[in-house]
């Protein structure tokens, strides 16, 4: 990976997207915060170019943040997008200023000179959309800068100096709502800053499993395996990196959906002849929970119980020097976020806070670089089958949290298991599996009266969930025709004992969460 891009943090809620867009372009990149950027780590990372991010801040207010004057003066292409272009012009020489005509939303950008960001893309006079989300706006830019665009908001939407190669954008290139945001990215790093474009999964793979090995040395990892995707495309990449030291303990929770726990054993133990512990614990977890409701403390049972049959689990095998961990990109981006990740706790995550310091080991997480779309196409490259690595998002707690406001009984998640597998089997009759980002049911903590043959019924509500998005982050519900809906509804209520009424969840995220708890 000769060719990398540093993406500097100002604290845009979009700042991902930048990474993914470069990334996309076959060209790594890492995202780091712009408080622990210097010209030394500049140096370290050795990057072809940088972008500097939008943020929420305002230019003008003092004590803003900045980018690293020495940046400037190191010879690297910059790009800098809204805060970005901001902060850079103003540190350069030029002005920004506050309480201009503010431009939020969809505006039309007119190219007005030619520039190496739009080849391919438009020409001058041209008029195309994008995406702006900006109050603060330049007013005079630095020596040696020149317009390439301007909006009815930003009379510099888009400015160069080209002897520098510094580049700035009013407008967002990195979202969907630009249409040509991707292909602006894609000149810059590839035109302005000459990266190849060759990082691709078989070259990370080939990467990682040297590290991995360089890592490790002779000793012994035990990976947490749970049936998701990123666990299991740990293991498997483990499994070629190290091959015996490697044994994956499964600690079946009860919790998974149908025919899942069958699956990991398969094909781990079957197929890829991984060392594998399966330990049911579905009756402790079960015991634990006994009594409990709340959501967050359900997290923290299900946490704390895990960890405790792990641990044993470990101590059984002896002698294990590292514990492997699915831990991926946008984890690592918010942990060591300037704002110090979200203000409030949504809701607790698994694999985040690192280990126990009495499990005396040290961590593996061969895939804190890359996003989820990206641990897809390594499991594909390793050999996982399709309907394992292309499998919806799943919680580390499972269906516990898909019973909400509920004790959760066996009696619950069988129902609840058994409503899942018939909507999830619909869709996939639809071809609309791989169009979702992830789908699924909830059992409501509510029972409606309904009638059935002759007879009154007094069972379960259940509602849908279905959403689209990238990388769920953000995400829409999906737009099921009503013919769907009605032979989902219908095919529940008569095949499982136990639900009368079916809901569907329109809810986008945000204001809501994917999942319910």
């Amino acid at each position: 990976m000769s060719d990398r891009i540093l993406i500097v943090d100002f604290g845009s809620q979009v700042t991902q997207l930048i990474a993914r867009r470069v990334r996309e372009a076959g060209v790594y990149c890492e995202i780091h915060p712009f408080n622990r950027v210097s010209a030394d780590s500049i140096r370290a990372f050795a990057p072809k170019g940088v972008i500097l991010s939008g943020g929420p801040a305002s230019v003008a207010e003092t004590g803003s943040p900045r980018a690293p004057a020495e940046l400037f003066t190191m010879g690297l292409p910059v790009l800098g997008i809204c805060y970005g272009q901001q902060t850079m012009c103003a540190q350069l020489g030029g002005s920004v200023e506050s309480g201009h005509h503010r431009e939020f939303g969809r505006a039309i950008v007119t190219q007005i000179a030619p520039c190496t960001l739009f080849d391919g893309i438009s020409s001058a006079n041209a008029q195309f959309p994008v995406w702006m989300s900006h109050g603060d706006r330049v007013t005079v830019l630095p020596p040696n800068f020149r317009v390439v665009a301007a909006s009815e908001g930003a009379p510099f939407a888009a400015i160069a100096d080209d002897y520098h190669h510094f580049y700035g954008v009013q407008f967002h290139p990195e979202v969907v709502h630009t249409p040509n945001g991707r292909e602006l990215l894609s000149n810059f790093v590839h035109r302005i800053c000459g990266c190849a474009g060759n990082w691709t999964m078989k070259a990370f793979r080939a990467q990682e499993i040297e590290k991995v090995r360089a890592q490790v040395g002779s000793g012994r990892v035990i990976c947490g395996l749970s049936g998701g995707v990123d666990s299991s495309v740990v293991a498997a990449l483990l499994n070629e990196a190290i091959g015996d030291q490697l044994t994956c303990v499964f600690v079946d929770t009860g919790f998974m959906r149908a025919g899942e726990s069958e699956q990991v054993v398969k094909v781990f133990r079957d197929r890829f002849n991984i060392r594998l512990v399966h330990k049911d614990a579905s009756d402790l977890f079960l015991a634990k929970l006994a009594g409990e409701t709340d959501p967050e403390k359900k997290r923290k049972i299900i946490g704390a119980t895990f960890i405790d049959v792990f641990e044993e689990e470990a101590r059984a095998i002896g002698g294990a020097d590292f514990l492997a961990q699915g831990t991926l990109y946008p984890d690592v981006i918010e942990s060591v976020s300037f704002t110090g990740g979200p203000s409030v706790t949504i809701k607790s995550h698994h694999n985040v806070g690192g280990l126990p310091d009495r499990m005396n080991m040290k961590l593996v997480e061969p895939l804190r670089e890359l996003f989820k779309d990206e641990v897809r196409a390594l499991g594909r490259e390793l050999g996982l089958p399709d309907d394992m690595v292309g499998r919806h998002p799943f919680p580390g707690p499972g269906l516990a949290i898909r019973i909400p406001g509920q004790e959760l009984t066996r009696e619950r998640l069988d129902i609840l298991r058994q409503a899942d597998t018939i909507y999830l089997d619909e869709i996939r009759k639809a071809g609309l599996y791989d169009v979702i980002w992830q789908a699924f049911c909830v059992l409501l903590p509510v029972r409606t009266v309904g009638v059935m043959g002759d007879s009154r019924s007094y069972d379960y509500a259940c509602a849908l969930r279905a959403v689209t998005s990238t990388d769920g982050m953000t995400a829409d519900f999906y737009p099921f025709d009503m013919a769907f809906l009605g032979r989902v509804a219908n095919r529940i209520i008569n095949e499982v004992k136990g639900i009368n009424r079916v809901t569907y969840d329109v809810t986008s995220k945000p204001p809501g969460t994917i999942e319910w708890e």
